[in-house]
């Protein structure tokens, strides 16, 4: 313990250092940037993209998502919804639904400092409300925990950033749980469930509808323990797989890779149908890239890796794959969570690592703020700086 009270303590004097002698709106590395927060939002089952470093601005990203999510799906879909559900539950039902959400619109617009969000952009750009070296100092004893050294390894802040990540999803499960759970008994049972509406609209020759990810194959996969209905872990499961411990939902993920890549329809892939699509996944995620490519057949550098894998899985060695046979795979096909938490977690620590030794000392993620605050910003159309942070 004497140690790490050294560190810190050697921690809080660069600290007061740097307040001393760095101005943040004169910084050595980057100019004051006006921070200006995520306005679009992409309500789909995957999150993918980089999660809020700071749980300040999850808080009101989440909330910002929240209003917007309720003008899409209650403003548009409302009228729908109430003519179903007083067929089922008359007046009272509808009632009692319709006072919840009224209830939560209210609590929602009496939250403090940025109730109608208008201002919240004002908020974090305001150093006397929300000042980003005082976060960071803040933030920082947080996440290095693993041990506490006083520096912030890549396991750490991969931890921090699967934390984040975790919050998130959860948040979005149980929005989508409540959308879903029609008898408001905080499960959701495949006659409960809708589809979406493409799904609906669509007939059976249409692109995906045999796909299998919204059926009850897939519901019943999620369903661990046999209940028939999903609670909210469960449902988590069923609208996140890849991030599932479910093995009957992990074995319907490989089910599904062989249903959706199986041209000739014979229940297993070839080497041909493994070779286009999926042996690109498996390599890209091996080398952490970023960007797919497609290879053609005739591309012998690509063939000869692709051939030796496509036997590594072919474990009976006759020549296909079985759904079985891609469980040792399954995860670089759908990547979890960590994945793109590690990926986020290599690249602040590459940038802001002034010294190279492959952590972050408490002076590195001071002299280089915006590394963890600008990434999860959408300034694309505002500010010239932008390519720094892709």
């Amino acid at each position: 313990m004497g140690k790490v009270s050294v560190v810190i303590y050697i921690s809080v004097a660069l600290l007061l250092l740097f307040l001393i002698s760095h101005s943040p709106k004169k910084h050595s590395n980057n100019h004051h940037r006006r921070l200006k927060l995520r306005s679009t939002f992409k309500f789909s089952d995957k999150h993918h993209e980089p999660v809020p470093f700071d749980p300040i601005i999850a808080d009101i990203e989440r909330r910002r998502e929240d209003r917007e999510w309720e003008r899409q799906y209650f403003e548009h879909n409302h009228k729908d919804f109430v003519v179903h559900h007083d067929e089922d539950h008359p007046h009272d039902g509808h009632d009692q639904h319709h006072d919840q959400h009224h209830a939560a619109a209210q609590a929602a617009e009496g939250q403090p400092e940025w109730g109608d969000f208008m201002n919240a952009e004002d908020y974090v750009n305001d150093e006397d409300r929300f000042n980003v070296t005082n976060r960071i100092l803040s933030l920082f004893p947080k996440i290095d925990f693993s041990p506490a050294d006083g520096f912030i390894t890549e396991s750490e802040l991969t931890d921090w950033n699967l934390n984040q990540a975790h919050e998130e999803v959860m948040h979005r499960t149980d929005r989508d749980l409540e959308l879903h759970d029609k008898n408001r008994d905080g499960f959701v049972s495949f006659a409960e469930y809708e589809a979406p509406t493409w799904v609906r609209n669509a007939d059976n020759n249409s692109f995906g509808y045999d796909m299998g990810w919204w059926r009850e194959e897939h519901f019943n996969a999620s369903d661990a323990d046999g209940d028939g209905l999903l609670n909210q872990t469960e449902f988590n499961d069923f609208l996140h797989p890849a991030d599932s411990s479910n093995p009957k939902l992990i074995e319907w993920l490989c089910k599904e890779e062989v249903r959706e890549r199986d041209t000739d329809k014979d229940g297993k892939l070839n080497y041909k149908e493994f070779f286009h699509g999926m042996f690109d996944l498996v390599r890209n995620y091996d080398e952490e890239g970023h960007n797919a490519t497609h290879h053609s057949d005739s591309d012998d550098s690509m063939q000869a890796p692709a051939r030796v894998l496509f036997q590594k899985i072919d474990l009976d060695g006759d020549g296909f794959l079985s759904d079985k046979e891609l469980l040792p795979i399954i995860g670089k096909l759908h990547p979890s969570e960590r994945y793109y938490a590690k990926q986020q977690a290599d690249y602040t620590i590459s940038q802001a690592d002034s010294d190279k030794d492959g952590r972050l000392s408490l002076a590195e993620m001071i002299d280089n703020p915006y590394v963890f605050y600008s990434s999860i910003f959408n300034d694309e159309e505002d500010y010239e700086y932008h390519d720094e942070f892709r």
